[in-house]
């Protein structure tokens, strides 16, 4: 689960080195599409084919699945890795075996966990299956800084690192592994798996391109294109639940959901999902735009060191998370994820109040307790799930939860940057149309730069570039000013200090909105219900299962 998660973000951190190896600018026109696809293709495949993958273990075997998972993920890792290509062949290249990477990945996370709650007892449930999520979880934060590091050296070995590991597992579970659920002779649901599928795919890559500009508008929301895939995805969505309810062998029970302890579960992690992921962009993107660079880091350093300076995270899941998982399996869940979410909130509180040049002590500590909170929830979250569900549907349950979470931070990118963007674009053009001429840059060139799409500027500051340079530097206005200016415009200071007060303003709204989201999840987590709901819940789970789908 680490490996498949450290996956996820890796990439994130390397990509400037990616794009130099492959010789392709991000920033040229019609290029930004390579730049959204490397971040969102794994996300977008895992999120849409765990649920599929999960019942497919329920049926043939979860170790089997599970097992292939490796080998596919390993082999996707060795053709990554060398690249025959350049320019746009070169990065086709690349997010269509990263797509089939994520499907390795997907094969591990549909059925890992639900591995794990056939293997351990009720009350050990908590621990084993809190380090499994904390593994993942602390995976996407340890892959900024693996990808900051190991791109530094080659890019080709953000790929490379993948392979012992992936030959060790691999060996090691087909060795180790032995299947002690008992399969399910059922026939594939293909017409909900098609729906689920199309339905889940349609609506990501929609919001995928609405954070693209277009038409001269800062985003493309207003593009047909979006605005149908939106509209086709969520019917799709609603036919596929229309099918899982008359099939008979339905892809997904439904009837599951009338489980309190499942459902609650599962909308809290879907709440909890979306606010973590717009934590993890928007302080990569604080760090590397403004706090570094007034702090004296060169902006191609600052992906790196933002790795290291958001370890406080990672180190906040890791403490919470398998203590947490212990002591669910003694106390009960209700009462660490619920009082988790609300840590996870008043973070999200705390770093609203920050300034902009904030204290970095001040800074960790809110970033820590963040992650505390995470892994308050997420470890006992999902023993809650996984025990409230049959032994027969726990691939299935497994494959779902993923979804939710994958889903979540899938969804995070599309609603965060949105709200991002829309606060830059109100603000940012003024500022910067009167930063360049105050150092001597030609009116129209100022003017032009001020008025492209802010999600480039921001973009910019996420890879590690110079956002000056990435915005001057086609008009060759740099090279004609004077080299006191041309030091000004291109040095450490002027782009975060003239960014400061329009991030400073979108930043408000997006924590504003995460904090939200975090007390409706911590809302739903209190929904729950108690032990005693629980208990009654896993003594009729089993009867959720019989007949066609229904309830009995």
């Amino acid at each position: 689960m680490f490996m498949a998660t450290v996956d996820s973000s890796i990439v994130i951190i390397s990509m400037p080195a990616i794009f130099r190896g492959i010789h392709l600018d991000p920033f040229a026109p019609g290029n930004i599409s390579y730049l959204l696809w490397m971040i969102m293709g794994y996300m977008l495949v895992t999120a849409v084919l765990v649920v599929t993958l999960g019942r497919l273990g329920d049926i043939v075997g979860r170790v089997r699945i599970y097992n292939l998972g490796f080998v596919v993920f390993t082999l996707a890792s060795v053709a990554l890795s060398f690249d025959p290509a350049y320019g746009g062949a070169g990065a086709m290249w690349l997010i269509c075996w990263r797509i089939v990477q994520a499907l390795g990945g997907s094969m591990l996370m549909a059925n890992s966990a639900a591995i794990l709650t056939d293997a351990f007892p009720a009350e050990q449930r908590g621990m084993a299956l809190g380090i499994n999520q904390i593994s993942a979880l602390s995976g996407q934060f340890v892959g900024l800084v693996l990808g900051g590091l190991l791109s530094a050296w080659d890019w080709r070995a953000v790929f490379w690192v993948n392979l012992p590991f992936g030959i060790l597992g691999t060996v090691w579970a087909y060795r180790s592994l032995r299947e002690t659920s008992t399969r399910r002779q059922a026939r594939i649901d293909w017409w909900g798996n098609i729906a689920f599928a199309l339905g889940c795919g349609l609506l990501l890559v929609s919001i995928t391109y609405g954070i693209q500009p277009y038409a001269g508008h800062t985003m493309g929301w207003l593009n047909p294109k979006v605005l149908t895939g939106l509209i086709a995805g969520v019917v799709l969505l609603l036919v596929f639940v229309l099918v899982e309810t008359r099939v008979a062998e339905p892809m997904f029970r439904l009837a599951l959901f009338r489980s309190r302890a499942f459902a609650a579960g599962n909308a809290a992690s879907l709440l909890a999902s979306v606010a973590r992921g717009g934590l993890q962009f928007m302080l990569i993107i604080w760090l590397q735009g403004i706090w570094l660079p007034l702090h004296g880091y060169a902006f191609d350093d600052a992906p790196l060191w933002a790795g290291i300076f958001l370890l406080p995270l990672t180190a906040g899941f890791l403490i919470a998370g398998p203590l947490c998982g212990f002591l669910s399996d003694r106390y009960g869940v209700r009462a660490f994820t619920t009082g988790g979410l609300l840590l996870f909130s008043l973070s999200f509180v705390g770093l609203l109040l920050l300034p902009i040049t904030f204290s970095y002590w001040a800074f960790a500590l809110l970033i820590m307790c963040n992650g505390m909170g995470s892994g308050m929830f997420s470890a006992p979250n999902t023993s809650a799930i996984m025990s409230s569900v049959p032994a027969t549907d726990r691939g299935a349950a497994s494959g779902m939860r993923s979804t939710f979470q994958n889903s979540g931070m899938s969804l995070s990118i599309g609603i965060f940057f949105s709200l991002l963007i829309a606060g830059l674009a109100d603000r940012l053009p003024k500022a910067l149309d009167s930063g360049l001429r105050a150092q001597g840059v030609p009116a129209d060139v100022a003017h032009h730069a001020a008025s492209l799409p802010p999600v480039s500027t921001v973009f910019s500051a996420f890879l590690g570039y110079n956002p000056v340079q990435t915005l001057l530097g086609p008009s060759g206005a740099l090279d004609k000013l004077p080299a006191h200016n041309r030091e000004v415009l291109t040095g450490k200071e002027f782009f975060p200090h003239l960014i400061s007060a329009p991030f400073h303003h979108g930043l408000v709204v997006v924590f504003a909105t995460a904090a939200g989201m975090g007390l409706l999840a911590a809302t739903a987590s209190l929904l729950r219900g108690g032990p005693a709901t629980q208990a009654v819940t896993a003594m009729k789970s089993p009867r959720i299962t019989a007949g066609s789908g229904r309830s009995n």
